[in-house]
């Protein structure tokens, strides 16, 4: 029971990361009923991500904080993402929207699945740059890039899928990642996340 459903979970994933806006599309028209196998895969797709990342994160630090960083990396992005996700829904509604809760998560999590595996992808450039050349200073512009790019990449992908759920509205309600980008750099800021050793 558990293979099937961790397969069809995973099977979910690729769907929604090869074509999210058919993915999220799927579900907001009613034609695909994806079940709470497929919602955890995307979540942990998410969690996978930030935590491999965050472990590349501590490398100049040692053991102890190579372990602290892959989970500060996950906890600052799940709650970044968390947090404003109310006011997400709220604040597009009140300007029009007639997207479903579920629809609006969906989009966010498919989302948030995507920026997982570019993190994951990530994970080779950040390594190669921290053995090359180990000072805080070139690790700190590698970070900000790498998640500077994750977070175009990211913004793409919610505006389109966005877009494809709702193609009479002429925007995207893309000021929600601009709330998300501000309560992750606090937290990562907070949780020291890019003081390196």
């Amino acid at each position: 029971m558990f293979r099937d459903d961790l397969r069809v979970g995973i099977h979910h994933v690729g769907l929604a990361l090869r074509d999210p806006e058919a993915f999220a599309t799927a579900w907001n028209e009613g034609r695909s009923d994806y079940q709470w196998p497929v919602w955890i895969a995307l979540l942990a797709t998410a969690i996978l991500g930030t935590t491999t990342y965050g472990m590349t994160m501590g490398l100049l630090g040692g053991a102890g904080d190579i372990f602290y960083k892959a989970f500060v990396c996950t906890l600052a992005a799940g709650l970044a993402w968390a947090i404003p996700l109310p006011a997400l829904y709220i604040l597009n509604s009140l300007s029009g929207s007639r997207l479903a809760a579920s629809s609006t998560l969906l989009a966010a999590l498919v989302t948030v699945s995507w920026g997982g595996l570019a993190m994951i992808a990530s994970i080779p450039i950040n390594w190669f740059f921290t053995a090359t050349i180990p000072h805080p200073g070139v690790a700190l512009i590698v970070n900000l890039i790498v998640f500077t790019g994750v977070g175009v990449s990211m913004t793409d992908v919610f505006r389109r899928v966005m877009l494809r759920l709702e193609p009479q509205r002429q925007f995207a309600p893309l000021w929600w990642l601009g709330i998300v980008c501000m309560i992750g750099a606090e937290l990562f800021y907070f949780f020291g996340l890019f003081q390196f050793a």
